[in-house]
């Protein structure tokens, strides 16, 4: 390791490329291969990578090897196929984690599309022209390969497979998830989306995939996907199971921070302070005054929270318009709970006020459906309309 540390490719800040010759063409599709000791492999994937490439003319491109931090001779051998290769570039960190390096190789990159995929090149290459041709065009602003779409053509052994359709299966249900294949080493973003992204991408090791395409997904950006053709690489550095236990703490983390969880906590306190403050003021005003300036009181303060915490809205403007129709909201839930009320006494002349609690709660609960759907969908309508994209450059068509 003595020499590598006195290797020229090692005399790079976190992050800071090797100066490459100007070319002057600018580059369209920039195509990172992270890599932590991939001595064995690196050489002949990048050649045959390259080769690809070079004979198609579809789009510019380059290749930026990302290595994050490895003790074999990977840097040597990157540095030497920067050296010998037009258009590759290496790139060199002194940390671990696949998602640090993507997110250092991906904000230097100055192509237009930027993409990743692994190194063993497990992924047919005749699935890239597909991959970012509806982001060149402006007609997607994310792409991934999927190795469990219908059409895609998997080699692997029933391990694995179980593995990545469990753990797609889970984030499907836990996350709402609706693209189909999370851990595919073979994406591709638009760069002018990406800034969205990876500030509030907090992985940086294997679930970096994962979180983006949640984000993407919650921001209403549209998500290609292409069936890819796929061989398993016996010789994977992937540690399963320590993998797998951070992927599902990654799905944890972006659970909690859902929407959905959130306005299901805020529920729950306001529920809470709903029937409290119910019991309370039941004797001085009765069970019907009680429930009006309870629910009154609980339904102002829920939907302030919802508005900042749930729905991220922030300042006066639409202050006035979102609680008026807030207030349409909570008539619903008044009605529903005056109605659960009036049964009540209709079976019972003099139930007790822990009883008509009780039955408030359960109607409250009734009426927190409705006001999940009326404020996602109407009150804090802002489901994010995508922009319109540019075409990045202009594909040729058949018979060029």
């Amino acid at each position: 390791m003595n020499a590598l540390i006195e290797h020229p490719a090692l005399h790079l800040n976190t992050g800071e490329r090797v100066p490459a010759a100007a070319s002057g063409r600018r580059v369209e599709v920039e195509i990172v291969v992270p890599v932590y000791n991939e001595e064995r492999v690196l050489s002949e994937s990048i050649r045959r990578l390259h080769d690809f490439l070079t004979r198609q003319s579809w789009f510019s491109w380059q290749i930026t090897i990302a290595d994050n931090a490895s003790v074999d001779a990977t840097p040597l051998i990157g540095y030497s196929l920067q050296s010998m290769l037009s258009n590759v570039r290496f790139l060199r960190l002194e940390q671990k984690g696949r998602g640090r390096a993507l997110r250092a190789a991906w904000t230097a990159s100055r192509a237009g599309v930027v993409a990743y995929m692994d190194v063993d090149l497990s992924t047919d290459l005749r699935g890239l022209l597909p991959l970012v041709a509806p982001l060149l065009s402006g007609h997607s602003d994310v792409a991934i390969g999927s190795r469990l779409a219908r059409g895609a053509r998997v080699t692997r052994g029933a391990k694995r497979e179980f593995i990545s359709r469990s753990y797609n299966l889970i984030l499907r249900a836990a996350l709402r998830a609706r693209f189909t294949d999370a851990q595919c080493g073979f994406k591709a973003v638009r760069r002018d989306v990406l800034s969205e992204l990876l500030g509030d991408v907090r992985d940086e090791s294997w679930f970096f995939d994962t979180e983006l395409l949640v984000l993407a997904q919650r921001r209403g950006m549209r998500i290609h996907e292409v069936e890819v053709d796929w061989v398993d690489d016996p010789d994977s550095r992937v540690a399963i199971l320590p993998t797998a236990v951070a992927d599902l703490r990654g799905v944890a983390r972006l659970l909690a921070a859902s929407r959905l969880v959130r306005f299901a906590a805020i529920g729950l306190v306001s529920t809470i302070a709903y029937a409290l403050l119910f019991v309370a003021l039941a004797g001085p005003l009765g069970s019907f005054g009680a429930n009006a300036l309870a629910l009154t009181l609980t339904a102002v303060a829920n939907t302030a929270a919802n508005r900042r915490l749930t729905f991220g809205v922030r300042g006066r403007e639409g202050l006035v318009n979102h609680h008026l129709a807030g207030l349409l909201v909570y008539l619903i839930a008044l009605a529903l709970t005056y109605g659960a009320l009036a049964v009540l006494h209709q079976l019972d002349a003099h139930p007790s006020h822990l009883l008509e609690a009780c039955v408030l709660v359960l109607a409250s609960l009734c009426a927190t459906v409705t006001r999940y759907v009326a404020l996602s969908t109407w009150v804090f309508n802002d489901r994010p309309k995508r922009r319109p994209r540019a075409a990045i450059v202009s594909l040729p068509t058949e018979g060029n």
